[in-house]
This record gives structure tokens, sequence and C-alpha cells, in this order.
């Protein structure tokens, strides 16, 4: 289910960022961004755009372009193009370049409870930080249970059954200088075809459960730097219990290594053995630099397959 947006509750979140001013339509506070089942959902959408009167978008920006092509218009163009415009009910139109707002255009905003919001700003600058902004916060949301964590500057989801030690991993790893995005429950949306990024929802934020320790507030014990609001998520660390028999199935050259789907996005996983006298937080450590090197395109398993090969064959040669 996707979250509400309005036209208030955005103008608030952006007012100084953007600079924006709020004209006139004061009654469309509430007026969702969202505008039902038949417009097309996701990044591409026509959520905000330049004054388009033919395929409305559901934001309305006008600049001087647009400003000067209404005064160009006869007054009953003028008149029927101003009516078009609120009558495709906009949740709200967005006058930038320091253009000043027409009476008419005042009027027919206030009549019609459309919002109308100024600018210094160019238009490039505020389509483009919109799109943005409410693409990601109406695209398709995933909660994955594990711990969130920034390891390396990398963003790590630890998974493992419960009690199998996640948060005790996530402790150690945080003593050790990384930081801790999300536990028990992060939520993940995609920011680009190829990228998930994960944050903590507000409940949750700066918590980590740990048993036997209860709940810790790891900005209160760490400080602000042990914590991080969000991160793209890059590798799953999975964390299982194995016996003996396990260990000995498992590929010595290149570990347990599978890849993993979420919202089209394929992410890679690693699984460490839970074992008594594994240390953890070096293992994870080690399975995220490994994954860093495979990002830049070394891959320590063909290099040792090749030094061995070029070995044979020298002692072949022999």
């Amino acid at each position: 289910m996707k979250p509400v947006l309005t036209a208030g509750s955005l103008f608030r979140e952006h007012q100084h960022k953007l600079a924006l001013r709020w004209l006139a339509g004061q009654g469309g506070d509430s007026r969702t961004i969202h505008a039902g089942e038949s417009e097309t959902v996701g990044r591409g959408a026509p959520w905000i755009g330049h004054l388009n009167l033919i395929h409305p978008n559901r934001i309305q920006v006008l600049g001087r372009a647009e400003m000067r092509y209404l005064d160009s218009l006869g007054k009953n163009s003028h008149d029927d193009a101003i009516q078009q415009l609120f009558a495709n009910r906009p949740a709200f139109v967005v006058i930038a370049d320091g253009c000043d707002a027409s009476d008419d255009l005042l009027l027919s905003a206030e009549e019609s409870r459309t919002p109308i919001f100024a600018t210094n700003l160019p238009t490039h600058k505020i389509i483009s930080h919109l799109q943005y902004h409410i693409s990601g916060w109406l695209e398709d949301r995933i909660t994955l249970h594990g711990v969130f964590m920034e390891i390396l500057g990398m963003g790590v989801l630890i998974t493992g059954e419960s009690g199998i030690g996640k948060s005790e991993l996530a402790l150690e790893l945080i003593s050790r200088g990384h930081r801790l995005v999300a536990d028990d429950a992060p939520e993940f949306y995609r920011i680009a075809p190829d990228i998930l990024n994960g944050y903590c929802p507000n409940p949750l934020r700066e918590f980590l459960e740990v048993r036997g320790l209860g709940i810790l507030n790891i900005r209160e014990m760490f400080g602000d730097s042990a914590v991080k609001p969000n991160k793209n998520l890059r590798l799953i660390i999975h964390l299982e219990r194995m016996d003996d028999e396990a260990l000995r199935r498992m590929d010595r050259l290149n570990g347990s290594k599978q890849m993993l789907t979420f919202l089209d996005v394929d992410i890679p996983q690693v699984t460490l053995p839970v074992a008594p006298g594994h240390n953890l937080a070096v293992l994870a450590e080690g399975a995220t630099r490994n994954h860093i090197l495979h990002q830049r395109g070394y891959d320590a398993a063909q290099v040792f397959i090749e030094r061995q090969r070029l070995l044979m064959e020298e002692g072949g040669g022999a």
C-alpha cells in the first residue's frame, strides 16, 4: 500500500529547500498527489512537468515560457486555457522563475481549491527535485526481516532465523566503527532500475534489540556517527547454523553465494556458517570486502585457479 502524499505535506516538507510561497488555494491542503488507478504509477509517470493541457501532469509547473504563452493568447483563448488548467484538477500548480501570478489565475485557484505555490527557482530544478521525491515516495515498498547496516560504506542486510545472533553481530560491528540503519524491520523501495534504498521506520529508528540486554539506543550509546538514516542495499549476509557435514559440503573456493530478487532488483547473498569458534564480525567484514572487490572486477577464486593452472603448465613443461 502506497503512502498518502498531499499538496500540503509536500509543501511543508520542501518549503524552505525550494523557497516556496503559498499564493492561493489553501483549501486544497489535503489534495492527494496520486490521482487514482487510471494513472500510470511509478517512475516515469506524469507526476510533474511543464504546463500540459493535453496530457495534464498531476503537478503543473509554469515558468517564463509558459507564462509568455498564456499572455500571448487572446482573451477567450486565455480564459479557456486557465479554465482547462483547473478543470483537470491538478494536485497543485507551481509558478517558477520568479514569475507573477495573474489575478484570474489566483481567482480560479481559490474557486477550485487548487493550491498555487510560487518560487524564484528555475522550472527545471523544481521539476527535477519534486519528480525524484514523489517517485521515491510512491514506489512499492517491501519489509525484510533482519538488521540493516552500513559496513565499510556498503549497505548490508544481516538475515537469519530468530535467535541466531543477528543483533549481537550488529552490536559488535557497531563497536568496530560500522553504522546501524535499521533493526528488525527495515523497509526498502526502488530508486533506480537496479538499486534498492532501505531506511528505518520512525518508531524503530536508532534502536537495537539485543537478547539479554533489551532495547538499546545506539545513538545515545555510540554517538551520531553510529547511525545512518538510509542506505542502498548492496549485499545480504545470511547467518545459518551448520553442522560438520554441512560445512564439508560448502564450496571451498567460492563459498555459499546466491542471487535474490526483491522488487525486480537482484541482490547477492552470502551465507555465513554459525558455529563455535567462528568470529562472525570478522567474517561479515571479510564478506563485505570481498564483495567490494567483486564489484571492481576482482575474483579471488578465479585468480587462484589461474595461478594453479600456470604452475601446473610450468611443471608439466619442465
